[in-house]
C-alpha cells in the first residue's frame, strides 16, 4: 500500500510539473505566422520589421540603433523614487521633444526624435511602448548584444521630465552615482548601463569632430570600451579639447571624463574592470540594469511581457584585443586587488578610428 500510495503521489507530482511546463510553453501563433507567448504581442511583429526597414537600415548596427538605445536611457532616467521628476520610461521625450530636446544633456537627441517620430505615429503604440521597444530593436542588431527584455502596456506621458535629470560626461562621480542613486540604482548597475557605450558615438561633446567612436569596436556590442578607457599613453590633437572629453591615446576616439572618472574611482573601478574581457557579465548586467531601467516608473503588473518579438542579436566572436601597439603595460589599473585579464594585441601599426557613418 505505501509503494501504490507512493507511486500515485509521483504520478501527480509529474502531472503538475507537465502542466506547468505546457503552461510556460504555451505559444501562440499570430495571423501573420509568427509565434509567440501572448496574443497581445502579435501586434508587435509588424511594427518591429517596420522599425528595422525605416528606421535601422534593414537591421545594421548603426548610429540609429546606437541613438535609439541613448534615447531609451534619456527618457527614463527622468525619474526619482523618491517622486517628483517625471514619469520615468513613458516615452516623454519623444512626445513633448520640443521641450526636452532642448535640455542641455539631450543634445544631440533631436535628430533621433525626429527620425523615430513618423514611425512612432503610424505604429499605434504609445510613446513609452515605441521609445523603449525600439532601444530593444535596435540594440539586437549589434553582434554580442544581450536580447533585451520589452514589457508591453505604457500609458501615454502626462507631461515632459524635468531638466537636470539626465547626467552629463562634466559630473563627478559622487554627483553622477547620487543622481543614480535617486532613481533607484545602485554603483554596480551604473557601471552595468554604460556598456552601451560600447556601441556609442559622441556628436555634440566636441561638435568639431561628430561621430567619433567610444572604442575600436563601434559596430560590436563587447567589453571592448571596458579596456580603452583604461588605457594610457600619448594623445592626438583634437582628443580632449572639450568639456567632458578626456585625452584618448587612439587617434580618433573620444573618452568621456565621466567613463575615465568611473573606471579610476574606489566606488566602480573594480566593477569597470571585472568587466574587461568578460562578455558574459557584461551581458547579463547590462540586460539586468536595461530591464530595470526600461520600466522606471511603470506598473509593470498592468504590462504584458513581449520579449519574444525582439531580434535574437548575432553572437560575439570574440575575444577583444588590445588595439595595434598597446599591451598591458598601457593599462592605467585602478583595481589591483583583481587580476587583470590576458589580453593579445592586435597586430599592425597604430589604428585611427574613422567617425561613424551617419553621425
Amino acid at each position: 500500500m505505501a509503494f501504490a500510495r507512493l507511486s500515485v503521489i509521483v504520478s501527480l507530482a509529474l502531472g503538475a510539473a507537465q502542466l506547468a511546463n505546457a503552461a510556460l510553453t504555451k505559444r501562440v501563433t499570430c495571423a501573420d505566422g509568427n509565434v509567440t507567448a501572448n496574443k497581445a504581442c502579435c501586434a508587435l511583429f509588424p511594427v518591429v520589421a517596420k522599425m528595422q526597414s525605416d528606421l535601422f537600415d534593414g537591421a545594421e548596427c548603426g548610429e540609429e540603433a546606437h541613438s535609439a538605445l541613448r534615447l531609451s536611457f534619456h527618457d527614463a532616467i527622468g525619474f526619482s523614487i523618491h517622486g517628483g521628476k517625471g514619469g520615468g520610461a513613458d516615452g516623454s521625450i519623444l512626445l513633448f521633444n520640443a521641450t526636452e530636446t532642448a535640455f542641455h544633456a539631450n543634445g544631440g537627441i533631436d535628430d533621433i526624435t525626429a527620425g523615430q517620430f513618423p514611425v512612432f505615429q503610424e505604429s499605434g503604440l504609445t510613446p513609452g511602448d515605441f521609445v523603449h521597444l525600439a532601444a530593444a530593436v535596435g540594440t539586437a542588431n549589434c553582434p554580442g548584444a544581450p536580447r533585451l527584455q520589452f514589457l508591453f502596456g505604457r500609458p501615454a506621458p502626462k507631461a515632459p521630465a524635468p531638466d537636470l535629470t539626465v547626467p552629463e560626461p562634466t559630473d563627478s562621480v559622487t554627483a553622477i552615482l547620487a543622481r543614480f542613486a535617486d532613481a533607484g540604482f545602485n554603483a554596480q548597475e551604473v557601471v552595468a548601463l554604460l556598456s552601451s557605450h560600447t556601441i556609442a558615438a559622441a556628436d555634440v561633446v566636441d561638435v568639431t569632430i561628430p561621430g567619433t567612436p567610444f572604442d575600436s569596436t563601434v559596430g560590436t556590442f563587447d567589453t571592448q570600451v571596458f579596456l580603452e578607457v583604461l588605457l594610457k599613453g600619448n594623445s592626438f590633437p583634437g582628443n580632449g579639447s572639450q568639456p567632458g572629453e578626456v585625452l584618448s591615446p587612439l587617434k580618433g576616439e573620444m573618452r568621456l571624463q565621466s567613463d575615465f572618472a568611473l573606471s579610476q574611482d574606489s566606488r566602480t573601478a573594480c566593477f569597470w574592470q571585472q568587466m574587461v574581457n568578460d562578455q558574459t557579465r557584461m551581458q547579463t548586467q547590462f540586460k539586468a540594469a536595461m530591464a530595470k531601467l526600461q520600466v522606471l516608473g511603470q506598473n509593470t503588473r498592468n504590462m504584458v511581457d513581449c520579449s519574444d518579438v525582439v531580434p535574437v542579436p548575432a553572437s560575439f566572436a570574440g575575444p577583444i584585443k588590445f588595439p595595434a601597439t598597446f599591451s598591458q603595460k598601457d593599462v592605467q589599473q585602478a583595481c589591483p586587488q583583481l587580476r587583470f585579464p590576458a589580453i593579445s594585441t592586435v597586430a599592425g601599426p597604430a589604428p585611427t578610428l574613422a567617425p561613424v557613418p551617419g553621425s
